[in-house]
């Protein structure tokens, strides 16, 4: 008689449960080997087996036969058939008339199986199969099973599409030979050829494949872009995995307009150390005339004990470097670190001596030009180094809860800038030593708190050039007091019927810092800060070390909050904030004037997460003095549910400010167009499904240029085991110039992703954007237990 498994399961809990009471003590757990996806080779040959059927004959030891519905089982392998024969003295199992085997998931049915399920060796004739780590399935003449990580399929067919009997799949891989290893989960191909829609799209005489999301070594699918740069793009990379912590890629690519680029990238990880180089060189470039090259290092390691009397040193190497100043605008498209104007060149070492944090390093620039908009080439400090010392909570005679930290810095400043004619204010080669004192003490309590604080800093300078009053060194000494106080007030309200807990922080920052004439001295790192919520609550409105601002101004705001007492997620946030000047400000960067307006800007902010399908956020800059915003922002974004995000922003900002003005419209989307009301409910529209268009972008529009800056536009269309995207890019680079690209993709769920990559400008352009297809853990055997 054969029991359900309820039944044995419900046998073995009465017996643990006897042995329990009798045993007046609770049974100790122990993990088991009952759900593991593969027995340790120790339990796996004392492991039972299995077999019933209709009518069961045979010899004792030597040979048992199963006619009608046969079926045998072993932990991880089902075997099905119509007539099952079992040979115990080689363990060998042959099944005839529909058979089917089902092992760690994947499933194969055929007339007839022959199979030794100790080495699990043997073959299968003409069966259908079907994987479980990819979903894929095909046919074939027959797979011979070489151990239990090797399969081999002849005359075989491969696709993760499910069609209909009689049809022919979306695509498909034709092979004279299809070899799985499941061990690599890897597939190889000899002579295959890639099918979509009955049309022959790529044919190789070997091609491989992964059968997951493990890296392997080989060539990459080739990539094709079109732009208005270099012509039609086209990549063949290739990936070497050389080690499980070690990898290289290289992508030659071919421009129509340019010739070949030789580009690649190395990329390294252990516990102490990781990092990555990328290069790209082209000999000769047909539209510049001369040959053009990239190179990216990073370089990240923790050196222990490298440095005697230093622990927890580690090192950073950041290294940029380009051919020419057109490199960024004529290559877009490569290393992040090379598309900017401005590339950093660092070499840093850091590390503690004693509770002195220490750190020295040599930042270096290249600073590509643009004639039609030049900038400021900044200075490289070769060489910095930095000391900190700082002590948390000490106590000072009957002063305790002092907070104090001491730092120093010294910087070598130079520039191939040209010195100025008055060599008073910049490109002046020198030195800096600076060093910072700060104490302050902390009361507070639930509802308020106050602190003080005094900083003092001291500064000397040696100049390589005289200034213009003949000096050649410089000191400036400023100290600076500060308090910082605030109040926390608290109720429980109701609000459109919500319970929430509602907070009233008025809050009130006091700077005092006394004039010191800085109008000679050069400006090697400084800038003026952007007056923002942020800054506002700063003792200095410069940034870096060579401005100390003149400050005597009482800044002053209030903002509540709206939060759930249960989960603690703030619902919505108010802010209002104001700095009131007691006298002017003097001191100014080279070219600047005296700041004499006794009140500043407004500044004034909303956050709202009120419902977690929709955000809300704004920013206003008000001058009462013009009576409007200098500066505004308002977004919003709407997320109901995976694949459905529709985000706006509109941002002004006027002149007078530090930045440009602009005022810009944003728009990003991903939405699906075919089931734009949801038919068959919420459910089944929160899922990329199969037969589905999604329309996918982001535009930013330009009011006053009455026209667009940057699109990024295009349509994906998931058929359950492809999805095909174009997408149309257009990016501004300057006043004058935009990149444009065409970006086509097919991408065979399973398999491989052929045409141009569309995936990272998506992923960089669009707020919130999800990928259709993408799996995010390796499914169990359990999920096709039969």
């Amino acid at each position: 008689m054969r029991l359900p498994v309820w039944c044995g399961l419900l046998l073995l809990s009465g017996a643990a449960w006897a042995q329990s009471d009798d045993a007046a003590q609770p049974l100790p757990l122990k993990s088991s080997p009952l759900l593991l996806d593969r027995l340790p080779p120790a339990a796996r040959q004392p492991a039972p087996t299995f077999v019933w059927g209709e009518r069961i004959s045979g010899q004792t030891n030597v040979k048992t036969v199963v006619d009608g519905q046969a079926e045998l089982r072993r932990h991880d392998t089902v075997i099905r058939a119509d007539r099952l024969a079992l040979d115990h003295v080689t363990n060998e199992a042959e099944a005839s008339g529909s058979a089917t085997i089902i092992r760690n998931g994947n499933r194969f049915e055929g007339p007839a199986l022959r199979l030794n399920l100790d080495t699990y060796e043997g073959f299968f004739t003409h069966p259908r199969y079907e994987l479980l780590a990819n979903e894929g399935r095909g046919d074939a003449e027959r797979v011979d099973f070489q151990g239990e990580n090797l399969t081999i399929a002849h005359d075989a067919t491969y696709t993760t599409c499910k069609a209909p009997p009689g049809f022919l799949p979306d695509w498909w891989v034709g092979a004279k030979r299809l070899e799985l290893d499941h061990a690599d989960e890897t597939g190889r191909a000899d002579g295959g050829a890639l099918y979509f829609k009955g049309v022959p799209l790529l044919a190789a005489p070997y091609v491989s494949f992964p059968l997951s999301d493990k890296r392997k070594s080989g060539l990459l699918p080739p990539t094709i872009n079109l732009t208005n740069i270099s012509g039609l793009e086209l990549t063949l990379p290739y990936y070497w995995n050389i080690a499980p912590e070690i990898d290289a890629t290289l992508y030659p690519t071919l421009m129509t307009k340019r010739g070949v680029d030789l580009g690649g990238e190395f990329r390294y990880l252990q516990p102490a150390y990781k990092g990555q180089v990328r290069a790209a060189y082209m000999p000769h470039d047909t539209l510049r005339g001369t040959q053009r090259w990239g190179t990216s290092v990073q370089h990240e390691q923790a050196l222990a004990d490298a440095v005697p009397g230093l622990s927890g040193t580690g090192l950073r190497v950041n290294l940029n470097r380009v051919s020419d100043d057109d490199y960024w605008r004529d290559f877009p498209r490569t290393s992040p670190a090379l598309t900017q104007r401005l590339l950093p060149n660092d070499v840093v070492m850091s590390g503690n001596l004693g509770p002195v944090g220490v750190t020295a390093g040599t930042y270096l620039w290249q600073t590509l030009q643009d004639s039609a908009a030049p900038i400021t080439a900044p200075y490289d400090r070769v060489p910095q180094v930095d000391m900190r010392w700082s002590q948390l909570n000490q106590r000072l005679g009957r002063l305790d809860g002092l907070d104090w930290s001491l730092s120093g810095q010294f910087s070598r400043f130079t520039t191939s800038r040209q010195p100025t004619v008055t060599r008073t204010l910049a490109d002046i080669n020198g030195n800096r030593l600076l060093g910072i004192a700060q104490v302050s003490r902390t009361w507070q309590t639930p509802g308020w708190f106050v602190r003080p604080k005094a900083q003092w800093h001291l500064t000397q300078y040696q100049f390589d050039q005289a200034l213009l009053d003949g000096r050649r060194s410089a000191s400036r000494s400023v100290p600076t007091f500060s308090l910082d106080s605030g109040l926390v007030y608290e109720r429980d309200t109701t609000l459109l019927g919500r319970q929430l807990l509602q907070t009233l922080e008025p809050r009130a920052l006091y700077v005092k810092t006394p004039f010191r004439d800085q109008s000679l001295l050069p400006n090697y790192d400084s800038a003026a800060k952007d007056f923002n919520a942020g800054t506002a609550w700063s003792d200095n409105v410069f940034g870096g070390n060579d401005r100390i601002s003149d400050t005597h101004a009482l800044t002053v705001g209030l903002s509540s909050r709206l939060i759930n007492p249960t989960t603690g997620v703030e619902a919505a946030r108010f802010g209002i904030a104001q700095r009131l000047r007691f006298s002017d400000q003097n001191v100014t960067l080279p070219g600047g004037s005296a700041v004499t307006d006794r009140f500043s800007d407004v500044l004034l902010g909303t956050t709202l997460n009120w419902s977690p399908l929709w955000s809300f956020e704004s920013s206003v800059q008000f001058n009462p003095k013009t009576n409007r915003s200098q500066r505004t922002t308002v977004s919003g974004r709407y997320h109901p549910m995976p694949f459905h995000v529709l985000s706006a922003a509109y941002r002004l900002q006027r002149a007078g400010g530090l930045l440009p003005p602009s005022e810009q419209v944003d728009l990003g989307w991903q939405w699906p167009l075919d089931n734009v009301g949801w038919p068959g409910g919420q459910a089944n529209a929160a899922a990329a499904g199969p037969g589905r268009w999604y329309s996918v972008g982001r535009v930013n529009y330009s009011m006053p240029d009455s026209k667009v800056v940057d699109l990024v536009a295009g349509l994906e269309y998931d058929a359950g085991c492809w999805v095909g995207r174009l997408v149309l890019e257009r990016l501004q680079r300057s006043a004058a110039n935009a990149s444009q690209r065409v970006l086509f993709q097919l991408e065979f769920t399973g398999f491989t992703r052929v045409g141009s990559n569309p995936l990272q400008t998506l992923r960089d352009n669009v707020p919130r954007y999800m990928l259709l297809k993408e799996q995010v853990q390796t499914p169990s055997r359990f999920g096709r237990y039969e």
